[in-house]
């Protein structure tokens, strides 16, 4: 009789199709199977619990629950209002929960004395480089990867995953054969279906943001205070960052704010295609432009455009733990110091305006207001005018005598 001890491997766990298919996988390959669920917001008491009684009926050996909603806020959603990043300018990387579920997931590999990790990321998307880089920057694990080993037989993954989980008898929601769908505190993505055939997302691809047929009759009034770049307090009310976005999402989401679709290139050379929805996020990014407008110079405005496209390109393509981010980090704080009031938002619907700021900080001289007055002669406005063109002035006249 074999008596040698199990290897012991920490899975990444979301109760998923993918992640459902993996236990069984690990469990058959000979591991004993730690199952973990980091919590990044977005679920529900009873949705957690089912994802505890489904890692546990699938076969692992324990089930792990890690908390993690105060600290995406910290090491995510901070950095990402301050860059005001967008990848292209559209997707505010939701998927970025990622890396706080790795780290976790290590740590707790640290704990159980074992140098092996899986996930259930497929080799087709940008969520495997984001696991594996992130176990790579961290430290020596091996990593494994079930499903996307499953690519090496041909057919359709999906397919595959869900014939192979109803031969063992286990039952698949029904939104998981249609939809692939990722809720955290950040919003949900979803992609499967008619999302990847570039057609119309059907009505069950609503989950935070409400459709227009149900949207309140009056208008939406609300402020956010920043302190420093950072959101601290809702009408008045202080809370945690995450309780924040919490309500944010949920008082925005039932207008429909915040639903997006969006069509990228995956670093291994494909399109990918979601919808996702954002209220939270699209009203903190809101907000904090129209304070960071007002209180930063003209220089501080442009160059935070240039941080955000480079913070987008790491954070999206898997360096969440590169120092160059660091670097743009340590700026992004240093360019927050004067960020700090309340900006007041509204919205009927669909979208949202910044319809007042308030702060000490708005770089304006009251005897300077545009549109207004001004505490300069008309004949300092015309010099200067003159000399802001004396460049593109000469060339033109010395290009014309040319010819």
């Amino acid at each position: 009789m074999n008596t040698k001890p199990k290897s012991t491997v920490v899975l990444a766990f979301s109760g998923g199709l993918d992640t459902s298919y993996c236990v069984l996988e690990l469990c058959q390959q000979g591991y004993e199977v730690h199952t973990v669920f980091v919590d990044t917001g977005g679920l529900k008491a009873d949705e957690v619990q089912w994802i505890e009684d489904r890692a546990l009926a699938l076969g692992s050996a324990r089930h792990h629950q890690l908390d993690a909603s105060q600290l995406i806020w910290e090491e995510f959603v901070v950095p990402l209002v301050w860059s005001q990043s967008r990848v292209l300018g559209e997707y505010p990387m939701l998927c970025s929960d990622r890396y706080l579920i790795v780290s976790l997931c290590l740590q707790l590999c640290d704990r159980l004395g074992t140098p092996h990790f899986a996930h259930g990321c497929t080799g087709m998307g940008n969520d495997q480089l984001r696991f594996d880089q992130t176990v790579r920057s961290i430290g020596e694990y091996e990593i494994h990867a079930p499903v996307r080993d499953l690519q090496k037989l041909p057919g359709n993954i999906r397919d595959r995953e869900i014939d192979l989980l109803r031969e063992a008898g286990v039952s698949i929601p029904g939104k998981s054969s249609q939809y692939s769908i990722n809720e955290n505190l950040l919003g949900v993505t979803i992609s499967g279906s008619e999302i990847d055939r570039f057609e119309a997302p059907g009505s069950e691809t609503w989950q935070l943001c409400r459709p227009r047929a149900e949207w309140p009759q009056k208008t939406l009034s609300l402020s956010i205070r920043f302190e420093q770049g950072r959101a601290v307090a809702i009408d008045g009310q202080d809370m945690e960052g995450a309780h924040i976005l919490q309500q944010l999402n949920s008082r925005f989401g039932a207008y429909g704010v915040g639903r997006h679709i969006y069509t990228g290139d995956v670093s291994i050379g494909l399109k990918g295609r979601i919808v996702f929805e954002c209220p939270g996020i699209d009203a903190l990014l809101l907000a904090h432009q129209a304070l960071e407008d007002c209180v930063n110079t003209r220089w501080q405005n442009q160059f935070r455009h240039q941080v955000a496209q480079r913070w987008a390109e790491l954070v999206y393509t898997g360096f969440f733990y590169e120092p160059h981010k660091q670097d743009l980090e340590a700026y992004l704080a240093s360019s927050q110091s004067a960020v700090t009031g309340t900006v007041t938002l509204e919205t009927s619907g669909g979208s949202i305006h910044a319809v007042a700021v308030e702060s000490d900080f708005i770089v304006q001289d009251p005897e300077a207001v545009y549109a207004q007055r001004c505490n300069w002669s008309s004949t300092e406005a015309e010099g200067f005018i003159k000399l802001l063109g004396q460049s593109s002035t000469t060339a033109q006249r010395v290009r014309k005598a040319v010819k």
